[in-house]
């Protein structure tokens, strides 16, 4: 079972360290999935997600992505459990930068603001995670970590239960929760009322033999 770890640190590293820190890593990865250090400093490199996504996704199709207005041409479905996706991204790139990436690879119509990014650490037969800020950089945590993701590795997950953010939502879904809201609370009612009248029907039926005469 996961738990919770408290948030590291943010170091940072000098050019001289980050270079080599970057041969250190190349030298070690194995699915030549390496970075590259540009000359201004910044470096680019892959980053893989499992995406643990417990809610069905809205992908858009074919004729309706690039629009900004919500289409009829969308389709609801649940990603396959353990779905993993690589990303080629750069030092720069925040979480929420990559989140959007991700969404924006699978044609994702949802809000980004409904998901969060984890890093999921092993450690003496632990499993540690930790939700990331928006404003952390997941491929210097990467480089940091190195290449194996058995020490590190990235999960897309939605935000918690108790963290939902309604004004990610858009208006037609909130329209929707709040249309079965008010289907439940008929059915409610109904069940109410009909185990009410039963009671009346008996409690009826109980006076009329009392007053029967004879």
């Amino acid at each position: 079972k996961d738990v919770q770890k408290e948030r590291e640190p943010h170091v940072y590293l000098s050019k001289e360290e980050v270079k080599e820190k970057i041969q250190s890593y190349n030298s070690s990865v194995t699915d030549k999935l390496k970075m590259t250090l540009n000359a201004n400093g910044i470096y680019t490199g892959f980053i893989k997600v499992q995406m643990e996504l417990c809610r069905p996704i809205t992908v858009q199709s074919s004729q309706s992505q690039g629009r900004c207005v919500p289409s009829n041409q969308e389709t609801a479905f649940y990603l396959p459990d353990g779905c993993v996706n690589t990303l080629h991204i750069s030092s720069t790139n925040t979480v929420r930068e990559v989140i959007e990436a991700l969404l924006k690879k699978f044609f994702v119509a949802d809000n980004p603001a409904k998901f969060a990014l984890y890093k999921r650490c092993h450690k003496e037969d632990q499993v540690y995670t930790c939700k990331l800020s928006d404003r952390e950089h997941p491929l210097y945590l990467r480089l940091v970590a190195g290449p194996k993701t058995e020490m590190l590795s990235f999960v897309l997950r939605e935000h918690e239960t108790g963290e939902v953010m309604w004004e990610a939502f858009s208006i037609p879904e909130l329209q929707n929760f709040l249309r079965i809201l008010d289907k439940e609370e008929n059915d409610q009612l109904q069940i109410l009322k009909n185990r009410y009248a039963a009671y009346r029907g008996k409690l009826e039926e109980a006076v009329r033999g009392v007053l029967k005469p004879g």
